[in-house]
């Protein structure tokens, strides 16, 4: 081996309430430190354990990476893209990664999870709106077959710059290439 040290898989399960404050955590690293996020205040346990209830109501996953020791290495779930009924197939990815682990695959298994579940779900898009200065997540989105759909210049500001949003797209399942069984009303 060379000087990288190497962890055992991530083990990908559906998130549970008890499982909000090791995600806040996580998250406020990012919303403190980073730009993968617009979020300028972290929110508490309660306020992530209120969104995981939110996305599981909408039948979306929220999922959990931990280690064979239980410890929560990072977490993925997709969100309405929009509210209105005809953006009913099409979901927004959101993964994010504890610190100290990124570049070890968390983020490529938990992508791949995510994808599978939200076509399993019966979404039919994946979109990601990914932070310009973020070319790791851009690069892991490439990898799992999105591409570049647009970019917005200049349109968040966070740690005293102007940040720019790409925009990513995948097809989920069979894509747009049928109807779904019930159309949106």
């Amino acid at each position: 081996m060379s000087g990288h040290s190497s962890i055992a898989p991530a083990q990908i399960r559906p998130a549970t309430p008890a499982d909000a404050e090791a995600v806040a955590a996580i998250y406020a690293h990012h919303v403190l430190h980073g730009t993968a996020t617009f979020e300028i205040e972290p929110p508490e346990a309660a306020e992530i354990a209120a969104r995981m209830a939110k996305v599981r109501a909408a039948g979306l996953p929220w999922l959990i990476a931990q280690d064979a020791d239980g410890v929560v290495l990072g977490y993925a779930y997709a969100g309405a893209f929009h509210a209105r009924a005809a953006y009913g197939r099409t979901c927004e990815d959101a993964i994010y990664i504890a610190h100290d682990r990124l570049g070890q695959g968390v983020g490529k298994a938990l992508l791949a999870a995510l994808l599978e579940a939200c076509a399993a779900a019966g979404q039919r898009q994946m979109i990601a709106l990914i932070a310009g200065t973020e070319p790791a997540s851009i690069a892991l989105h490439l990898r799992a077959g999105f591409v570049e759909a647009g970019r917005l210049a200049s349109v968040g500001r966070k740690h005293g710059r102007w940040l720019d949003v790409v925009y990513m797209q995948r097809a989920l399942g069979v894509g747009d290439t049928t109807a779904p069984e019930n159309e949106p009303a």
